[in-house]
């Protein structure tokens, strides 16, 4: 067991946290419990003490043995501990027991990724994922100020004189209550969802390339969204700052792209919360592409885990079956040494540094040969009577290479997505006739006009 007084902070002292947890032999007791700290001191906890039990798998009981559940009485005490936090999803059982036991707060792994989730939803879909989530997570866990009449057999009609009264029914109807709240989030967000497919709908008409960033929570994918896109989004140091997805665009070679930042996953990332931010994932589904987002400067091991761990969320939410560009991050904090050994391990993989802009250019170039195939360079020659067709054109949003107003139309060069080429079959161009319209063109310009002028015409 592990002891050490929180950080004197000015102002309001942070909460006292002990940590507990139920390791398999032979774990390596550090890099398993740092990540429990950081969730702690993101959600403003101090640890001030660990204490492990090495086990092939917890007590269904009371999370740790007998024996051990003593000794964390003496050390809880000891501690002077305002909560009890597990690094471990417990039963709505053991949690009973363990706050039984030690007359405390029991906050499990999933109970604290929660609340740091409640801190930091800014937005209203935002806050409504994480209600929901909460409330999944609670119901089976319910009981309260009704605890003491639910021990009395309180709502029974057999609990003999004295024990009748409002105990459980007050339970039930706490319950359905949450469950009728629970029912409201859902279609709620489902409202939102239908919102956010009328936008998807706009992207898919114009062929517009979607990247979504996908990385373990703190890998840096919103230092490399502001660093492609100037997007501005919040970048503190600290677990899970970005909740709600983020759309922003870049230009690279004359064309657009989208790229979206969405939330960061972590290792055992509760069920409730993939549920619960199955909107805000969603994001990540209807991408073209994933760019899957690791921290270059952490440990092989800790790097093989936190890959695995969004491996296994990208699973889960079916976007497996997308295609994947995996980017090496934060290569500034690394010596020329560990570059080689990143590069041996991720021979396909880019480097880069999204802080200082390091490798930055070569990743654009490679999302824009990405989707090099969905467009083709076509020219075109409208006739001013057929201008309808030409706002139609630049709706589309394809990149205009040049465009020369003729005597005879408009001479347009783009790239036109594939799929739209039979639409304007009519005003395509030969080369020759591309020679042609040149010769004889008045001075580019690439805006378009709201409508042909009579001058023109």
């Amino acid at each position: 067991m592990t002891v050490r007084q929180p950080d004197s902070a000015p102002g309001l002292e942070p909460e006292r946290g002990f940590v507990l947890s139920v390791l398999a032999p032979g774990a390596d007791e550090e890099r398993e419990l740092g990540e429990i700290g950081e969730l702690a001191r993101t959600a403003g906890v101090e640890p001030v003490a660990t204490l492990v039990q090495h086990r092939p798998r917890p007590d269904p009981r009371t999370f740790v043995g007998k024996g051990k559940l003593e000794e964390l009485k003496v050390a809880f005490s000891a501690a002077r501990a305002d909560s009890l936090l597990v690094d471990h999803e417990l039963s709505p059982a053991q949690q009973r027991r363990l706050e039984d036991a030690l007359q405390t707060r029991v906050v499990d792994r999933t109970q604290l990724i929660l609340d740091i989730f409640a801190q930091h939803a800014h937005s209203a879909e935002g806050k409504l994922q994480v209600e929901l989530a909460q409330l999944q997570y609670n119901l089976p866990r319910m009981r309260g100020m009704w605890q003491h009449l639910e021990r009395l057999g309180a709502g029974r009609m057999d609990g003999g004189v004295g024990t009748r009264g409002p105990g459980e029914t007050q339970l039930e109807t706490d319950r359905r209550l949450a469950r009728r709240r629970i029912g409201i989030l859902r279609r709620r967000l489902h409202q939102l969802g239908r919102r956010r497919q009328t936008r998807r709908a706009e992207r898919v008409r114009t062929e517009t390339p979607t990247v979504a960033l996908a990385g373990y929570t703190n890998a840096g994918k919103s230092t490399l969204l502001n660093a492609l896109t100037g997007a501005g989004v919040s970048v503190n140091d600290r677990l899970f700052e970005t909740l709600d997805p983020t759309t922003r665009a870049f230009e690279e070679g004359g064309r657009r792209y989208l790229v979206t930042d969405t939330v960061g996953f972590i290792r055992r990332l509760p069920h409730e919360l993939v549920e619960g931010f199955a909107a805000t994932l969603e994001e990540t589904l209807d991408a073209d592409l994933v760019l899957h987002v690791v921290d270059g400067s952490m440990g092989d091991d800790e790097l093989d885990e936190m890959t695995a761990a969004v491996n296994d969320v990208l699973a889960e939410i079916g976007a497996d079956r997308l295609p994947v560009e995996l980017v090496v991050n934060k290569i500034d904090a690394v010596d020329p040494l560990g570059r080689r050994r990143l590069g041996n391990r991720f021979p396909n993989a880019l480097q880069i540094s999204a802080l200082t802009g390091e490798g930055l250019d070569e990743l654009r170039a490679r999302i824009a040969e990405r989707f090099a195939e969905r467009f083709e360079l076509v020219r075109m020659l409208v006739p001013y009577e057929d201008g309808a067709k030409l706002a139609e054109l630049y709706a589309l949003g394809p990149p205009i290479d040049e465009r020369i107003d003729g005597p005879d139309g408009v001479f347009i060069r783009a790239r036109l997505p594939r799929r739209e080429i039979r639409r304007f079959a009519p005003y395509l161009v030969a080369e020759a006739a591309d020679s042609a319209a040149a010769t004889e063109a008045v001075p580019a310009r690439t805006d378009p006009p709201a409508e042909p002028t009579r001058a023109s015409r």
